[in-house]
C-alpha cells in the first residue's frame, strides 16, 4: 500500500488517513468521526502483513504528527519531508537526512535526462546554457521539472526561455505583493516558472482556460479533487468569465470567438493540457486531480487571483453543490467532496458568508451525518451556528437554520432529550423573530411534536401535530407538501397510540390526496404507501402488507433506482413482513442480500446498515439458530456502542435484543441481570413512561418468570399493567399484550381458573379492538384453549384448537409457524384424550412438515420430536 499525504496540518493528515482507511480497513470506517477513523487506520497499519509505505510531505513541525505517527513495524516504512530542523525529529528509530536543493551537477543531469530522450528532436542547448538555467531556478527540483516540461512542449531553446523568465520575473516584482513574502523562500524567478507555464497552457486550445482552471484547483483539496467538480457548469461559467476578461489583453478575438461557451469537453481538455505541462496530475483512472501545494499557494497569492477571489470562491462552492448527490451512494466520492469543501472553507476569506451562509456550509455538515457520523455532524453544526452568530447575528435566518441542524443531528445521534430542548428553544426564538406563520417556524413546531413523541409523550405529539395542522392549512393550504407531511405524522402517532385502524384510515385518505396532487411517482406518495403497508401489517393483514410492499418495491426500483435509501428501506420492510407471514427462511435470505447492498451503498457503519444486521440476527433466531443470533447481536452491540454511543436508542435496543438472546440460549439469570441494567439506563435516558422503558419492564418480568420467580414476575406484571393503563389507555395493543402475559403467568403459577377468566375477558376486548382475525387475537384463542386443557376440559380444548386451526389455515396458510404450533397442540390434546397412537400419527405428519419448513435443528422441531417419542412410549404401554 502506497500513501502520499500533503501533511501541512494535523487535519490534513487525519483526512488522508480517513480516505485510506475507507479503502484498506476491513469493514470500513463509516460512522466514525475523523479522529476515530484515523486511529483505526493506524491500528490496521500495526497489524497488517501487507507491505506499506507512507510519505508525509511538507510537515511543519514534529508536533504536527502528534498522535498520528504510523506504527514502527517491519512491514511498513515512513518518509517525512519537512523544512523544520527541529532536534525532536531524530530518535533511536528515526533518521534525519538533510536534503537541500539539487547540486549544480544534479540539476544539469536532471535537465539533460528530461530534455534529451530517444524519439525527440535533437536539441542544441549547450552545457553552459543548461547550467545557467539551473542557476536561474535556484536548483529547485519542482521548478526544474516544470521548466523542462515547457521546453519539451514548445521546442524552444533554453536561451529564449531564460529571456522570458527574466521578463516575467521583473513583471512579477511589480504584481506580486510583498505581504508574507513568496512561498517556500522562492525567488521571483522561481515563482515566474509557474506563470510562464500557465501562459503557455493558456495559448493551447481551448485558449484562455488553463489559468482559471488552476485557480479553481488552488482553492480545493490538492490531494484529490474529483474531476466532476472542475468540469461542473458552475466551474465552466467561471472559466468563461475569466477567459472573456482576458481576451483583450492576451488573445486575439478570433482565438476564442469560435467557442465562447465553455462546455465539459473544453474543461476536460484544459485539465489534460495542465497535466501535460506538469502543473497538475489528472488521473483518468480515478477521475481525480492532484496539484502540488506549492503551486496552489503561489496561485492563491498571485495578485490577479486575489482580485477576483469572490467569484472564484462562489464558483468553487457552486461546483461542489452541483455535483454533490442527494444520496451519497459512493462513500469515497462523498469523502473527497467533504475534504475539498473543508479546504475551500479555510481558504475562502469569508466570501462564503457574503449573502448569508452559502449552501455548501450546510451540505458538508449534512454529509457527515448522512455518512453515519452523527456526532461529527453535531460538532460541525455547533461550530457553524457559532460562526453564523458572530458573522450574521443571533437572529439571522441562517443562524437559526444552523441551530435547527444542530438540534436535528443531536436527535439522530441519540440525544433525544437535548434535541427536544434545543428545538423548543429554537421555536421560542423563531416565534419572536420570524413570527408564528413563517414556514420555518411551522417546520420547527413539527420537529418539537416529533421529538416529544420520541420521548414517549405520544399523546402530546398527537395534540401538537393536530394544532399544527390547523395552522398549516390556514397558512399554507390543505394541499401543501408540509401540510401533507404533518398529516402523515399525525397518522403515525395515532397508530403508536394504539389506534391502528385509525392510522390505516388516515394514511388511506392521505394517499388519495397525494395521488391527486403529486401523482403516483412522487417520493412523498411512495412514502405514504410505505407507511400504509406498515400499519396494515400492524392491523393483522400481513398478507396484504406483503403484497403492498411488493408493489411499492417495484415502483421504487423504477422511479428511484436500486440504491436509493427509500428503496433499501422498502426491501427491509418487505423482508420483515415476509418473515411475519411465515417465511422465516426467505426473510433471512432477503436480509442477507440487503446487508450486502447496504454495506456497498451506505457503508458498514451507517445506522441503516446496522439496523439490517439486527433484523438479520432476529430472523436467524426465528430459523432456530439461537446461538448464531446471540453472537450476531453481541457483535452488533459493540459496533453500535462505537458508532452511536451508549445512550442512543438503537444501542439500547441492541442491549435488549442481546439480553433476550441470553435467555433463549439458557442463561435466564444473565437475561434478568442484563434487563435490570438496561432498565436503569432507559429510566435515566428516556424516563419512566417511555414505551421502551415500559417494554423493558415487561421483558424483565418475563425472564424473572422463566428464571423460576413466577410470583415476582406476576407482581411486576401487575405493576406494569397499572402504569400502562395510566400512560397508554385501556385499548392500547401493549396493554392487551401485558394482560395476555399476566393471564399466562397466573396459569403457570397454578391458578388455571383465573387464567381462563382473564383470557376470556382479553379475547372479547381483542376482538373489539383488533378484530377477530388479528394474529394477537388468534394467539389468545390458542392460549385459552391450552389452559382449558390444563383445567381438564380436553374435549373443549380440542374443539377450540380445531376451530383455531381452520382459521389459521385460512388466514396464514399451512406452512406458517403459528399454524404448525396449533397442529402441535392438537396432537398433544389427542394424546391427552387417550389416543396415544393417534397422537403419534399426528406428530409424524407434523414433523414431516416441520423438517421441510423449519429444518431438523429448529428448537420447535426438536420439541415436537420429543413429544412424539413421549406418546410413542405411552402407546407402547397401552395394553390395547
Amino acid at each position: 500500500m502506497l500513501l502520499w499525504v500533503n501533511a501541512t496540518s494535523p487535519q490534513a493528515v487525519t483526512e488522508a488517513y480517513v480516505a485510506a482507511a475507507q479503502v484498506v480497513v476491513p469493514g470500513g470506517v463509516a460512522g466514525l468521526d475523523a479522529n476515530e477513523a484515523a486511529q483505526q487506520f493506524l491500528a490496521w497499519l500495526g497489524t497488517t502483513t501487507r507491505q506499506w509505505l507512507i510519505v508525509l510531505d511538507d510537515v511543519i513541525a514534529p508536533g504536527t504528527l502528534a498522535g498520528l505517527w504510523p506504527p514502527e513495524v517491519s512491514a511498513g516504512h515512513v518518509l517525512v519531508t519537512t523544512r523544520s530542523r527541529d532536534a525532536a525529529w531524530s530518535t533511536e528509530t528515526r533518521m534525519l537526512l538533510q536534503v537541500g536543493m539539487f547540486t549544480p551537477d544534479q540539476s544539469a543531469a536532471y535537465l539533460h535526462q528530461a530534455l534529451v530522450r530517444p524519439g525527440r528532436p535533437e536539441r542544441t542547448d549547450s552545457d553552459t546554457e543548461i547550467a545557467a538555467l539551473a542557476s536561474d531556478l535556484g536548483h529547485l527540483p519542482l521548478a526544474l521539472a516544470q521548466a523542462a516540461a515547457y521546453l519539451v512542449d514548445t521546442g524552444r531553446g533554453i536561451s529564449r526561455y531564460r529571456v522570458l523568465l527574466s521578463d516575467r520575473a521583473r513583471l512579477l516584482s511589480h504584481l506580486v505583493p510583498e505581504i508574507g513574502g513568496l512561498p517556500d523562500a522562492q525567488t521571483r524567478t522561481v515563482n515566474a516558472v509557474w506563470d510562464i507555464s500557465l501562459a503557455l497552457a493558456d495559448t493551447c486550445r481551448p485558449v484562455g482556460l488553463a489559468r482559471p482552471m488552476m485557480e479553481l484547483a488552488a482553492l480545493l483539496d490538492g490531494n484529490a479533487v474529483p474531476e466532476q467538480v472542475l468540469t461542473a457548469s458552475a466551474a465552466r461559467s467561471f472559466l468563461e468569465l475569466r477567459r472573456t476578461s482576458n481576451v483583450a489583453g492576451m488573445f486575439k478575438e478570433a482565438d476564442v470567438s469560435e467557442a465562447s461557451v465553455v462546455d465539459d469537453v473544453d474543461a476536460e481538455d484544459a485539465l489534460r493540457i495542465l497535466h501535460r505541462l506538469n502543473l497538475l496530475d489528472n488521473d483518468l483512472s480515478s477521475g481525480t486531480v492532484r496539484i502540488h501545494q506549492l503551486i496552489q499557494r503561489a496561485i492563491r497569492e498571485n495578485e490577479d487571483t486575489r482580485t477576483h477571489l469572490r467569484d472564484l470562491v462562489s464558483a468553487s462552492a457552486g461546483a461542489l453543490m452541483e455535483v454533490w448527490p442527494d444520496l451519497e451512494r459512493d462513500t469515497m466520492f462523498a469523502l473527497l467532496l467533504r475534504a475539498s469543501a473543508d479546504v475551500l472553507i479555510s481558504r475562502s476569506d469569508g466570501y462564503l458568508w457574503q449573502a448569508g451562509a452559502h449552501a455548501v456550509l450546510f451540505r458538508v455538515g449534512r454529509s457527515r451525518g448522512e455518512a453515519g457520523e452523527m456526532r461529527g455532524a453535531v460538532e460541525y453544526f455547533e461550530r457553524l451556528a457559532s460562526d453564523a452568530h458572530t458573522k450574521l447575528g443571533v437572529d439571522h435566518p441562517d443562524t437559526l437554520a444552523a441551530r435547527h441542524e444542530t438540534a436535528y443531528w443531536r436527535g439522530q445521534a441519540g440525544d433525544i432529550a437535548e434535541a427536544l430542548a434545543a428545538f423548543e428553544r429554537l421555536l421560542t426564538d423563531q416565534l419572536r423573530v420570524q413570527g408564528p406563520d413563517h414556514a420555518h417556524t411551522l417546520t420547527t413546531r413539527n420537529e418539537v411534536a416529533y421529538w416529544r413523541g420520541k420521548m414517549g409523550d405520544v399523546t402530546g405529539a398527537i395534540a401538537a401535530t393536530e394544532e399544527l395542522l390547523v395552522d398549516q392549512v390556514r397558512v399554507l393550504g390543505a394541499d401543501h407538501p408540509r401540510t401533507f407531511a404533518s398529516r402523515g405524522n399525525a397518522a403515525g402517532w395515532r397508530g403508536e397510540a394504539g389506534d391502528v385502524a385509525g392510522a390505516v384510515a388516515a394514511y388511506e385518505d392521505l394517499l388519495a390526496d397525494r395521488l391527486r396532487v403529486l401523482g403516483p411517482d412522487h417520493p412523498d406518495t411512495l412514502a405514504t404507501r410505505n407507511e400504509l403497508a406498515h400499519w396494515r401489517g400492524e392491523a393483522g393483514d400481513v398478507a396484504g402488507a406483503v403484497a403492498a410492499y411488493e408493489d411499492l418495491l417495484a415502483d421504487r426500483l423504477r422511479v428511484l433506482g436500486p440504491d436509493h435509501l427509500a428503496t433499501l428501506v422498502t426491501r427491509n420492510n418487505l423482508a420483515a413482513m415476509r418473515g411475519y407471514a411465515g417465511d422465516a427462511s426467505g426473510a433471512v435470505s432477503a436480509f442477507g442480500d440487503l446487508l450486502t447492498a447496504c454495506e456497498r451503498v451506505l457503508g458498514p457503519d451507517h445506522p441503516r446498515t446496522l439496523t439490517t444486521r439486527g433484523n438479520l440476527a432476529f430472523w436467524r433466531a426465528e430459523m432456530g439458530d439461537i446461538v448464531g443470533s446471540r453472537s450476531a447481536y453481541a457483535d452488533l452491540l459493540r459496533d453500535r456502542l462505537r458508532v452511536l454511543g451508549p445512550d442512543h436508542l438503537d444501542t439500547l435496543a441492541s442491549r435488549s435484543d442481546l439480553a433476550a438472546a441470553q435467555g433463549e440460549t439458557g442463561d435466564t439469570a444473565g437475561a434478568v441481570s442484563s434487563y435490570e441494567q438496561l432498565l436503569a439506563d432507559r429510566l435515566r435516558v428516556l424516563g419512566p413512561d417511555h414505551p421502551d422503558t415500559l417494554a423493558t419492564r415487561s421483558n424483565l418480568a418475563g425472564w424473572r418468570g422463566e428464571a423460576g420467580d413466577l410470583q415476582g414476575a406476576i407482581a411486576a406484571t401487575e405493576e406494569l399493567l397499572a402504569d400502562q393503563l395510566r400512560v397508554l389507555g385501556p385499548d392500547h395493543p401493549d396493554i392487551l399484550a401485558t394482560r395476555n402475559n399476566l393471564a399466562g403467568r397466573r396459569g403457570q403459577a397454578g391458578d388455571v381458573a383465573a387464567a381462563i377468566v382473564a383470557y376470556k375477558e382479553l379475547l372479547g376486548d381483542q376482538i373489539r379492538v383488533l378484530g377477530a382475525d388479528h394474529p394477537s387475537t388468534l394467539a389468545t384463542r390458542g392460549n385459552l384453549a391450552g389452559f382449558q386443557g390444563e383445567a381438564g376440559d380436553v374435549p373443549g380444548a380440542r374443539i377450540a384448537q380445531t376451530d383455531l386451526l381452520a382459521d389459521r389455515l385460512r388466514l396464514l396458510g399451512p406452512d406458517h409457524p403459528d399454524t404448525l404450533t396449533t397442529r402441535h397442540n392438537l396432537a398433544a390434546l389427542q394424546g391427552q384424550a387417550g389416543d396415544a397412537a393417534g397422537a403419534v400419527i399426528a406428530y409424524q405428519a407434523l414433523l414431516s412438515d416441520m423438517f421441510r419448513i423449519l429444518g431438523p435443528r429448529h428448537p420447535v422441531t426438536f420439541e415436537a420430536f420429543c413429544q412424539m417419542q413421549y406418546w410413542k412410549s405411552q402407546a407402547a404401554a397401552d395394553p390395547q
